[in-house]
């Protein structure tokens, strides 16, 4: 059959590192091995109930069974800024203050190709989520990478980014509580943020995917919490976290004027918008108490406890990380975060997820979710107590 040459846009666009992780997890299952699966990001636990029977009753109606508005329900927007009046005291316009967005990542790749024009600078951390690449690779931007170093906390370090790279820089993008460390931001990094951004006129993009899920009694910070937050960025949040909503695929962003204005705009080309009735049910979720939002995240933070316990009781130097549900761990000296990845998917039959996939300065470390039982994470803790290392 006659084949087309994909677009050069396309030939800039990173490989799907995790692809091939993913691949070599399904062989080992493929030939019969019992696989305790620590490498993933998704959820592993259903929806609320509550939330499943709004969207059951809402998919009934006539209504939803039709385009709905391009940028949303109103009714959605306005449970969005009453949410975040809520949990952070935030005050949002739902009318230009809120975006829609089908999920986080849409948004996330969407906003360079909002915001940027051929060969315009972004920072990006390191090691960070992969898909900031993508979108600034669509947009033909050129990434300046912002090392995550244990020895700042997993914080950028906005001294050692050099004037002329501030200068030419247009966006930013930071991701607390953070993928994959684990590491949380504090008022202080926040506000130095925002000085930051207004002094040079670059736009920070905060991916709080992780927002409801802090450790120790400490609440995650919101971005917008910060005094003149607004003038400096938006927020892009998810449902996928905290509601267990990851298929749903419904997310919003929050702030800047101009910058929600540009992504309803680019999104007007793409989209209508969500189903409603998902829509409906996305209102229950954010309407709701919140007693499940704080149950998954008790039940992450003793499934962190029980995993580096268990890891400090077999001689393992490990942190427990304050928040998100992965844990960030050090690769013995001797191997390469790939090469110890396939060691213990080899002999321990525990799968990882190399550091090296988040970047360059994720090597020398893997990333373990929390997203099993905890009879599973002591099971691979009890595997890795009879592994010879290095």
């Amino acid at each position: 059959m006659k084949e087309y040459r994909q677009s050069a846009l396309l030939d800039r666009l990173p490989v799907q590192f995790f692809a091939s992780l993913v691949g070599k997890v399904s062989t080992y299952v493929k030939e019969g091995y019992d696989v305790i699966n620590l490498g993933q990001g998704n959820p592993d636990q259903p929806t609320p109930e509550f939330i499943v029977r709004s969207l059951q009753k809402a998919a009934e109606n006539p209504i939803n069974h039709k385009y709905s508005p391009f940028r949303g329900y109103p009714s959605l927007k306005q449970a969005v800024a009453k949410f975040y009046k809520k949990e952070y005291g935030v005050d949002l316009d739902p009318e230009t203050e809120v975006a829609v967005l089908f999920g986080g990542k849409a948004g996330l790749v969407e906003l360079p190709q909002c915001l940027l024009n051929l060969n315009d600078t972004v920072l990006v951390p390191d090691p960070g989520y992969p898909d900031y690449l993508s979108g600034v690779a669509l947009a033909q931007g050129e990434m300046v990478m912002m090392p995550l170093e244990e020895k700042n906390h997993f914080l950028p370090d906005y001294n050692k980014i050099s004037e002329s790279v501030l200068e030419k820089a247009k966006l930013m993008f930071l991701n607390y509580p953070n993928n994959p460390t684990g590491a949380t931001a504090t008022e202080e990094f926040f506000a130095e943020t925002v000085a930051l951004s207004l002094q040079h006129d670059i736009c920070v993009v905060h991916d709080f995917a992780y927002g409801a899920i802090g450790f120790d009694g400490k609440k995650p910070i919101s971005f917008l919490q910060t005094p003149g937050a607004k003038d400096a960025g938006i927020e892009i949040y998810t449902l996928s976290k905290t509601f267990n909503m990851a298929g749903w695929r419904v997310g919003f962003a929050v702030g800047n004027k101009s910058v929600v204005s540009a992504l309803n705009l680019y999104q007007d080309h793409l989209y209508v918008s969500l189903f409603g009735a998902i829509q409906e049910a996305a209102i229950t979720a954010l309407s709701s108490s919140f007693e499940e939002v704080e149950r998954l995240t008790s039940m992450y933070e003793s499934r962190r406890n029980v995993f580096i316990e268990g890891l400090k009781s077999i001689g393992w130097k490990v942190e427990a990380p304050s928040g998100s549900f992965f844990a960030w761990l050090k690769v013995p000296n001797g191997y390469t975060s790939e090469e110890f990845a396939d060691y213990l998917l080899d002999k321990a039959h525990i799968a990882v997820a190399p550091g090296i996939g988040f970047g360059e300065y994720g090597e020398g470390y893997v990333r373990a979710g929390l997203l099993t039982s905890e009879e599973r994470l002591l099971e691979a803790v009890e595997r890795l107590s009879k592994l010879t290392i290095k």
